[in-house]
């Protein structure tokens, strides 16, 4: 059985000896299964005669680590039982289209996880709000009168770009700040760009926590990401920054219906930002599982559970 992922620039540039993404553990595991995996990004996606390829590369395991052939191969991704699509935002136009490339796959011949055309469907920041009851106060706007207002009712807030990842962009202000101008018409692009702005939760010094889903399960085992020393935010992915985290049981059934809404859309594997039980966003694109913390952490393998889980859905798919 043959398998692709499309991954990021980055991460195909330093694909060895890089645990610290879900991938890595992810493409090792189905490795193990002696799958055949290969590795794309959005920049080798083709379209010939109306046929959806990909130029790709195949991986393979040595030493508990994993490497790609250097040698490209052209393939149509209708040969491929599953694709699995994790490319890192921005969701800009290149990403948009790559998703459009997708629409020429045969959904019978072919699974896609996360479905591109439901990422495409989803943004990771204004969709949150189909849950709105989960989220702190927020609006959506590009307008600066709106953003003062708000400001002016919540004392302190966040604001945060629509279509980017790991914090980029993301900023706070509050009432009072002698740059109140010039960081809204930054965010806004002068009144441009429409922007997500929350009322900051206090609890947030204390950092957000990362709650994932596999199709409708609400996993038990969970991080919290703390904020680096130089920055409000989780920004620096490293051992000090990520620990243990408990799972509440609101936060639990809370989240169920979510969960099964999302894979009702195709989006299976989703990583939501949690703080104080409010949910300021909700990953579809790349979503990353801290499987090496994880692992750490609760003395699992959640690899293997990940995997179990995509070849079930396959299972299904080739009966």
């Amino acid at each position: 059985m043959d398998i692709l992922f499309v991954i990021d620039r980055l991460e195909l540039k330093y694909f060895e000896f890089n645990n610290l993404v879900t991938n890595f553990w992810l493409i090792r595991e189905l490795l193990r299964n002696n799958l055949n995996v290969y590795v794309t990004t959005i920049d080798y996606l083709s379209i010939v005669s109306g046929v959806a390829c990909a130029h790709c590369f195949k991986s393979f395991e040595k030493n508990n680590d994993i490497f790609y052939e250097k040698s490209e191969k052209l393939k149509s991704i209708e040969d491929f039982k599953l694709v699995m699509f994790r490319p890192d935002p921005p969701v800009d136009i290149d990403y948009i289209n790559a998703t459009y490339v997708f629409d020429f796959v045969d959904r019978n011949k072919t699974m896609i996880i996360n479905d591109p055309k439901a990422i495409r469907d989803f943004n990771e920041k204004l969709h949150a709000l189909k849950f709105i009851d989960l989220m702190p106060g927020n609006i959506v706007t590009s307008s600066k009168a709106d953003v003062i207002k708000f400001l002016d009712a919540h004392k302190e807030i966040v604001l945060k770009p629509l279509n980017c990842c790991f914090g980029s962009g993301v900023m706070t202000l509050r009432k009072g700040d002698k740059n109140t101008a010039v960081i809204i018409n930054t965010m806004t692009r002068s009144g441009k760009q429409l922007i997500m702005v929350q009322e900051y939760i206090p609890q947030a010094q204390y950092g957000d926590k990362r709650v994932m889903f596999l199709g409708d399960e609400v996993l038990d085992v969970c991080v919290r990401k703390l904020p680096s020393n130089d920055d409000f935010k989780f920004n620096e992915h490293c051992d000090s920054n990520i620990i243990k985290a408990e799972l509440s049981d609101v936060e639990r059934k809370n989240f169920i219906p979510l969960a099964r809404e999302l894979n009702k859309l195709g989006l299976p594997m989703v990583g939501l930002d949690v703080i104080d039980g409010k949910i300021i966003e909700i990953n579809v694109t790349s979503p990353c599982y801290f499987i090496k913390e994880i692992n750490n952490h609760f003395g699992c393998n959640l690899e293997k559970k990940i995997v179990d889980f995509i070849l079930s859905k396959l299972t299904v798919l080739t009966k």
